[in-house]
């Protein structure tokens, strides 16, 4: 079977060499080590030229390398009214600043609930991200814009909540980390060959099976407590079953892009790699 998923990781992987460094290096070097996928960290705030971002654009495609940017972490669609325009000028400037990049996929942690119920929280979620796809239309920016799945249950950002975000607004998908959908019940479960396809078969009854072969996944080991996910873990260090879960991918025909969240980077994404192709 041809490897239907391009590999990389969010953010620079840990071998970037000094010069010349930054983004440009990273492809580079995400190249030169067998990934042809990275997902730009822009996680704190979006401090980027556009000069920086068309030699950013020129490198991926010079290397084949498919480029996503993680937006940054300070983004909430149930932030107050007050804080609201900032949140979404955060998404809105790694949008905008990812196209240029020539990112395709702009991803971003959705918010949280503040101990409301999921249905009110996406009554206000809805709209607002709503808003958000529609400029980016208006000004001819084709990013797809991806709510990422959550690993605490106190945050917005259950498979539920990402599906029914997609279903609702038109250039909207999920980011589906596995790592947080197993930490996120917070028991152990959510780690089997069975529970990974029922997952998927949800995701292709919701957007289509199409959506299948488009996946943006978030993978890594995680430990986590009755809350949730506590942090990243390398592969080998975790309880996440990955062959069990590459085997529901395949079996389901999905594809798209897998990037590596583990602190081992480059050396788990070539695992994942190794893996897939192995089956």
């Amino acid at each position: 079977m041809t490897a239907s998923f391009r590999f990389g990781t969010v953010g620079s992987p840990l071998g970037t060499p000094k010069k010349p460094g930054g983004s440009v290096g990273a492809i580079q070097f995400s190249r030169s080590v067998g990934l042809s996928a990275l997902e730009l960290g822009w996680v704190q705030a979006v401090r980027v030229s556009e000069e920086t971002c068309a030699a950013i654009r020129q490198t991926a495609l010079g290397e084949a390398v498919a480029l996503s940017v993680h937006a940054p972490y300070f983004i909430n669609l149930n932030a107050n009214d007050e804080e609201w325009p900032k949140s979404r000028q955060r998404l809105m400037d790694a949008a905008h600043f990812g196209n240029l990049a020539g990112a395709t996929d702009i991803i971003f942690h959705p918010g949280s609930y503040f101990e409301r119920p999921a249905a009110e929280v996406l009554e206000t979620a809805l709209p607002r991200l709503a808003g958000c796809a529609q400029e980016l239309r208006a000004a001819g920016n084709p990013v797809t814009l991806r709510p990422e799945t959550m690993g605490k249950s106190a945050m917005l950002g259950s498979l539920e909540d990402t599906l029914a975000m997609a279903q609702a607004i038109p250039g909207v998908l999920p980011c589906i980390d596995f790592a947080h959908l197993h930490a996120r019940p917070g028991d152990g479960s959510v780690n089997s060959y069975a529970e990974w396809s029922a997952l998927l078969e949800l995701y292709g009854k919701a957007l289509g099976d199409g959506a299948l072969h488009q996946l943006h996944i978030h993978l890594s080991g995680i430990e986590y407590g009755p809350k949730g996910e506590k942090n990243h873990l390398p592969v080998a260090e975790s309880d996440l079953q990955m062959r069990d879960l590459f085997r529901a991918l395949a079996a389901c025909g999905a594809g798209g892009r897998i990037l590596c969240e583990s602190p081992l980077m480059e050396e788990d994404a070539l695992l994942m790699k190794k893996t897939w192709e192995t089956l």
